[in-house]
């Protein structure tokens, strides 16, 4: 992906994966794996301010019984897992943002973009200023 497809793709994953979690199962053979490019740095930031709106909404609302309730991921119609709604929010929302934000600061550095905290203050930030 393109610096500006991958920003795209991480501010958009809040609504796309709280989206599918909601779902008893995902079938991935429909998933579109091809990234649009942003129009603008204002696009991006849009996107992230509406995707992070819709997954504040669902995770305020969703109940212990629906977070413990099964939820499968299947290819063309073949079961690929199944585990509790919970640990997929986890494992395929939280692990995939991470994931693709580490893509994100590599982007930057190559670009002598001053990496900004993520888990902690960065080798960008000077700790005694």
């Amino acid at each position: 992906m393109s610096l500006g497809q991958l920003a795209l793709h991480i501010a958009s994953l809040p609504d796309n994966l709280s989206r599918m979690a909601q779902l008893e199962e995902f079938d991935a053979s429909h998933a579109n794996f091809e990234q649009p490019s942003p129009a603008s740095v204002e696009e991006i930031l849009t996107t992230h301010d509406a995707s992070l709106g819709v997954a504040q909404e669902y995770f305020g609302s969703v109940d212990e019984q629906t977070l413990q309730g099964s939820w499968r991921l299947t290819f063309r119609g073949n079961e690929v897992f199944t585990a509790p709604r919970s640990e997929v929010i986890r494992s395929i929302m939280l692990n995939h943002l991470y994931h693709h934000r580490g893509q994100l600061s590599v982007y930057m550095r190559l670009l002598d973009v001053p990496v900004p905290v993520i888990y902690g203050r960065s080798a960008d930030e000077n700790p005694f200023a």
